[in-house]
């Protein structure tokens, strides 16, 4: 029955996009629905989504950000205050054209983002410099009419916390654009083990409205990128399309400087296809619902269950415990548990106990060690830190190792076809030559790296004298 069920999912190498719907499907994370598009995120999916958002909610209010709620619809006059940001959705609003029976005299759209309305709201309640900044935050759902759609990675509907600012100065929002990267980047890192590439979009990829946008790359096993968190700073646009000012110390009018930045459902795409290998989920300790499932050996025998289940309530003091006393085989749980990523496995039967140990086996390793009771607590604590830290360095090694560099588009397009990765190239700076790499090769830029290297002297596109490295790859 195990070698079945391992057999559901397909191989990794033999078709990841098939791999990665098993897993999601199979590891209980989603269900499909009969919305378009649409998942239905399972209790396991979704307290993994709470473990993330629990982490990133708390730095953010360390940050000093307040959580608030705003509406689900956009009046249509609304949204078109800010011209270049409505341009940038149009494709991917959803409208909602009657309430009840009666048509509506004007559209109202379902939320793709909400910058509109913190806009209207910011209106009214800044006035002076004493009001600033306003620091909100806001955990919700948008909708986005995507034509091609995958669990987590692309959906119609997904959940997000979305982040809006107001600032006196420039340099006041440069800083929260950059701060509220790092906080994304040190969650990725430090608690999702996925390593990231912080730096700038251009011009073409930027959010729409923006002046600048910073972003968060990472690389899935297959050799793609994925987007994982952007910062965007967006100046004064949206303050003067709708009057948002504040009068200063001197006593002059001024236009706020404004950010926005948001962090998705998306990210557990990214743990998965980072993480993940033939066998399932694999899931860092420090995100896992369950972090230790124990796993009874001959239960019918008096006194295992009893045994085990004083394990578990001992356990939970420390770590995220769950305990399997099913009547299906060990084997089966076994499979299950690992297909589910959870990291770290305590197996005990009569020979154990009899012992006084256990036996502890790694998710991300398979190693299985035996434990004395008495050093079972911190044994714990010291193997999950160790799955954390070896999961973080494995993705980075592999990172590494699919992380090239071309000098021209033919080089480029080479690497694409044999060793998908990242490709450092650098880039004149042109619209053009940005095009013309993705017309060609089907790669896009992810992002000017804040750390920049000269891997040539020359766009790989054009020809040009440049001074700019650019990540390049196919991405989610």
């Amino acid at each position: 029955m195990a070698k079945e069920f391992v057999r559901d999912i397909t191989g990794m190498e033999e078709d990841f996009a098939q791999w990665y719907t098993d897993v999601v499907t199979k590891a209980d994370l989603i269900d499909y629905s009969s919305v378009r598009g649409s998942m239905i995120i399972r209790p396991y999916g979704y307290a993994l989504w709470d473990n993330i958002k629990n982490e990133l909610d708390a730095r953010i209010k360390e940050t000093g950000h307040e959580n608030v709620y705003m509406p689900l619809f956009i009046p249509e006059g609304l949204l078109q205050k800010e011209k270049d940001h409505i341009e940038g959705f149009a494709p991917e609003v959803a409208w909602v054209t009657h309430g009840g029976s009666e048509e509506l005299t004007e559209r109202w759209c379902v939320r793709p983002t909400s910058e509109v309305l913190f806009c209207e709201h910011y209106k009214n309640i800044i006035h002076s410099y004493r009001d600033l900044p306003k620091l909100y935050n806001q955990w919700a759902n948008v909708v986005r009419w995507e034509k091609t759609t995958r669990p987590f990675l692309r959906t119609l509907e997904f959940l997000w916390q979305e982040g809006h600012t107001c600032h006196a100065t420039d340099e006041e929002a440069h800083e929260e654009t950059k701060k509220m990267l790092d906080v994304y980047a040190e969650l990725c890192e430090n608690i999702l083990a996925i390593p990231v590439i912080k730096g700038q979009k251009t011009e073409k990829e930027k959010f729409a409205g923006a002046k600048f946008t910073y972003t968060i790359e990472s690389l899935m096993h297959d050799g793609k990128a994925l987007q994982s968190g952007t910062s965007h700073h967006l100046g004064d646009g949206f303050a003067k399309a709708f009057g948002i000012q504040f009068t200063d110390q001197e006593g002059n009018l001024q236009y706020v400087q404004q950010t926005s930045w948001g962090f998705t459902t998306r990210i557990i795409g990214a743990m998965i296809m980072v993480h993940g290998d033939d066998r399932g989920l694999v899931i860092p300790p420090k995100v896992a619902p369950t972090q230790v499932m124990i796993v009874p050996i001959a239960q019918h025998k008096e006194g295992v269950l009893d045994f085990a289940y004083e394990l578990k309530n001992k356990l939970n003091k420390n770590v995220r415990v769950g305990i399997d006393a099913s009547d299906k085989k060990p084997g089966w749980k076994f499979n299950e548990y690992e297909m589910k990523g959870i990291p770290l496995r305590l197996e005990v039967g009569p020979k154990d106990i009899e012992n006084n140990q256990v036996i502890l086996a790694r998710r991300d390793t398979g190693e299985k060690v035996i434990v004395a009771l008495d050093d079972l607590e911190i044994k714990i604590v010291e193997i999950l830190n160790d799955i954390q830290t070896n999961l973080y360095n494995k993705a980075k090694e592999h990172r590494e190792n699919r992380t090239l560099h071309a000098k021209t588009l033919d080089e480029l397009n080479h690497i694409l076809e044999t060793k998908p990765g990242f490709i450092k190239a650098m880039w004149c700076g042109d619209r053009a030559c940005e095009d013309k790499v993705k017309e060609e090769t089907g790669a896009t830029s992810r992002c000017i790296p804040f750390e920049q290297e000269q891997v040539a002297d020359t766009c790989l596109c054009c020809g040009k004298e440049s001074k700019q490295m650019v990540y390049w790859a196919k991405a989610y």
